[in-house]
């Protein structure tokens, strides 16, 4: 095969492997050439006083491997002279100065500590992924990423805000095990940005779910330059967020998560009962407008409250908040109704502090979580509709999550 032994792949026992890592070399190679080409096609037109290209190939820069989940792929860079003396350089989008490890590989090391993997156990775990011949991940590497990634955490959380807006916003306290018997409560906002994107805005630690720890990162965010409040909050019935909430964002819509409202109705409930009511409580959020959800919501209230007081009282408690992303559009509701944003994220932190009596310190925990998150928000989807929060931001009424006709004197208004 033509260029196939440019540089030099051990080939491993698996044929397949071998095949693969083969190719993959080589389109890495042909790719960072195609980079190289078109550099030296964009200075083309620049020569010296003698009529020669300036701007030319130059031979390479030393050999060094890319871990990558085929195993370590030989790469050498092409070096580029320039003849004008005007700093021009190469640097290869695809293989930037010091990389190391495929970015699939570092998003894979806070993964594994949250699923359990402790720190002594990484090297074995990784090489299993990588090929026995993987460099740099014995714990001390580990522990260097660990001090790394709290930099990050640093450097995010007093990050500056100036000029956001989140229309929606999602909060959720995630409780984790750390040391022991120790219990440490994680504050998780989600925002929705005006284009539809799903970003993390903030992730502190507080004192359970307080009101004054919620209020301080309210604040905290405020004061990093965070001034719109957003439309709609979505969280649980935790009192702290919401008192926070009306004390700082007071013209903010509050809808209360149908998960967490529903878990805890099935809690009053003996087993038998629960898929009945279950029933019930999905044809009051699944209705297709208010009024028949609240035609819903009297039905199973009627129906179950002689035998389970106490599951209809929870039901019944905040039953405005419950229905409020209906004044919002119906494209929206499968992702207001809910903080399936931050539920689904930290099931891997959950199942860490399950997994293992020792989860690692409040600092760890905290940016473990950090990283977590972080890497899954590059493939968080965005919002269904997304072009109807500018009408959102605007004051535009929703009933049934349709549109109202206004003047613009009433949308003025509003907003």
């Amino acid at each position: 095969m033509k260029d196939c032994n440019l540089l030099n792949i051990q080939t491993p026992d698996d044929p397949l492997q071998a095949v693969l890592k083969q190719g993959a070399q080589q389109l890495l190679q042909q790719a960072i050439d195609i980079e190289v080409q078109a550099l030296l096609a964009q200075y083309s037109s620049l020569t010296t006083d003698d009529g020669k290209q300036a701007v030319v190939r130059n031979g390479h820069l030393p050999e060094r491997s890319i871990q990558t989940g085929l195993g370590d792929i030989p790469v050498k860079v092409p070096k580029v002279r320039d003849r004008s003396k005007q700093g021009i350089k190469f640097n290869s989008g695809l293989v930037p100065p010091y990389l190391k490890k495929v970015k699939a590989v570092e998003e894979l090391l806070p993964w594994l500590y949250l699923k359990g993997v402790s720190t002594g156990d990484f090297t074995e775990t990784l090489q299993s992924l990588l090929g026995e011949n993987a460099p740099g991940l014995s714990a001390s590497t580990i522990s260097r990423l660990k001090r790394d990634w709290i930099n990050d955490y640093e450097h995010w959380r007093k990050r500056d805000l100036s000029g956001k807006e989140y229309v929606y916003i999602w909060a959720d306290g995630v409780y984790t095990n750390v040391r022991q018997d120790d219990r440490l409560c994680l504050l998780v906002m989600i925002g929705s940005t005006v284009d539809g994107k799903k970003e993390l805005i903030g992730l502190v630690d507080g004192f359970r779910e307080s009101k004054d720890s919620w209020a301080e990162l309210i604040t905290d965010l405020h004061h990093r330059g965070l001034k719109k409040p957003p439309k709609l909050a979505i969280g649980d019935g935790a009192l702290g967020f919401w008192a926070a909430v009306n004390e700082h964002w007071p013209n903010t819509a509050q809808q209360r998560c149908w998960v967490h409202k529903t878990a805890n109705v099935l809690n009053k409930l003996p087993k038998s009962m629960q898929p009945k009511v279950k029933q019930a409580l999905h044809d009051i959020w699944q209705a297709d407008s208010k009024d028949n959800a609240e035609k819903a919501f009297t039905s199973c209230i009627t129906k179950f409250s002689a035998k389970y007081p106490k599951a209809m009282e929870t039901l019944n408690k905040d039953k405005q908040e419950m229905l409020a992303f209906y004044d919002f559009p119906a494209e929206h509701w499968t992702h207001i109704r809910t903080t399936n944003p931050i539920e689904s994220v930290f099931a891997s932190v959950r199942l860490r502090g399950k997994k293992t009596k020792n989860c690692g310190n409040r600092e760890t925990t905290l940016t473990m979580s950090f990283k977590l998150i972080e890497s899954a928000q590059k493939r968080w989807k965005r919002l269904k509709g997304y072009k109807l929060l500018a009408d959102v931001i605007q004051g535009v009424v929703f009933k049934d999550g349709e549109k109202v006709e206004q003047n613009s004197d009433q949308i003025g208004s509003a907003a």
